[in-house]
């Protein structure tokens, strides 16, 4: 996907509460955690920090896709989903410093590169 669509970039900008990030094990075991910090970066991407991954770490490491659901002031949820990079230093990891309390340790950035939209059962691109 080149650019998320408008749609995504307002709900984003409207949202409340914490997201989820989910991601799946070679076995086929799903991991969802919530994330406070979490970023879109770019046009087509979202930065999860990594304070305290585990599983979520060892699937990204095994190659799983991930799936970030979030929701709007207005009650209207998002997911998003696509291929996930695990990223220990750069700039990205750096972008998400500021996004925690100094105390929280941002060890890396789970970076997600969008390539499906859905609002509900409902494909937006």
């Amino acid at each position: 996907m080149s650019a998320l669509p408008e749609i995504i970039v307002e709900a984003w900008e409207n949202r409340e509460g914490p997201a989820v990030f989910a991601t799946v094990a070679p076995d086929g075991n799903p991991n969802a955690i919530y994330v406070t910090c979490v970023r879109r970066y770019g046009d087509d991407r979202f930065a999860v920090a990594d304070n305290y991954f585990n599983k979520t770490r060892a699937n990204i490491h095994e190659g799983s896709r991930g799936s970030l659901l979030f929701i709007t002031k207005d009650g209207k949820a998002y997911q998003v989903k696509g291929a996930v990079e695990y990223q220990e230093t750069g700039e990205i990891r750096d972008f998400l410093r500021d996004c925690l309390d100094a105390k929280y340790p941002v060890h890396a950035a789970a970076v997600l590169r969008v390539e499906e939209v859905y609002s509900g059962a409902e494909r937006l691109a």
